[in-house]
């Protein structure tokens, strides 16, 4: 197992085992592989009602062995399919400074714009509404140290469709311009500590130019990962 597998499996096992509705979580693992409940429960073995038992909740949080069980049916299905999915994450995880990432998630799904943020208690700064699928929430100093254009671009995840949050911005003028070269634009940005009125002129240009929209927030960041994390699991 080699050490993106390894954070994959880390991974997921975390976001089931501390979930407060692992069943989701584990609909939501099973939706990003791309499996049906009949195939997840023929490589484990058990009838697709166990499955859907277990995802709905009817069923006592799964212990260890299973989410184990669960986690290699799904690698394996995705072994067989030519890693489409590990790939994904080998890109964002293998090699990559995680350092830079505080919080990454996907969403079971699409967040309404206003839903979001108000869970971030946001402000807009330009008039473009997007729902989201999931975020990023970026050390924004580390990121622009540490990271090259393509590291940029394997922040995004599975999907451009997620939310983008900038942690350390002064004017937010450098994460704007390094989204703007990208080949991939997120669903929206948040820059993270910044007033409306504390936003840079060329930042907010390029955010209308790319039509995404951009929002500050104050709160604090951790409590904002706390409220997302809460609301979309």
């Amino acid at each position: 197992m080699d050490d993106a597998v390894r954070l994959l499996v880390d991974k997921i096992s975390g976001d089931i085992v501390f979930s407060s509705h692992p069943g989701k979580t584990i609909k939501k693992w099973r939706n990003v592989f791309q499996v049906s409940q009949k195939e997840l429960s023929e490589k484990l073995g058990v009838s697709p009602s166990v499955i859907s038992d277990y995802e709905s909740d009817r069923r006592k949080s799964p212990g260890i062995a299973f989410i184990r069980k669960l986690i290699e049916a799904l690698l394996s299905i995705d072994r067989e399919r030519g890693y489409t999915t590990l790939s994904k994450y080998r890109n964002l995880l293998y090699g990559f400074n995680l350092d830079v990432i505080l919080d990454i998630l996907e969403y079971e799904r699409p967040v309404p714009f206003q839903d979001f943020v108000e869970k971030i208690n946001g402000t807009p700064v330009n008039q473009f509404r997007r729902d989201v699928n999931g975020h990023t929430v970026i050390d924004s100093l580390d990121a622009i140290l540490k990271l090259n254009s393509y590291d940029f671009y394997k922040l995004y995840g599975f999907t451009s469709e997620r939310a983008m949050i900038f942690t350390k911005v002064s004017s937010g003028r450098s994460p704007l311009v390094a989204v703007r070269v990208a080949a991939f634009k997120p669903a929206l940005i948040v820059l993270h500590g910044l007033k409306p009125e504390d936003v840079d002129d060329i930042a907010i240009k390029i955010s209308e130019v790319e039509r995404i929209p951009l929002i500050v927030s104050e709160t604090p960041i951790d409590e904002i990962i706390r409220n997302l994390r809460r609301f979309v699991q």
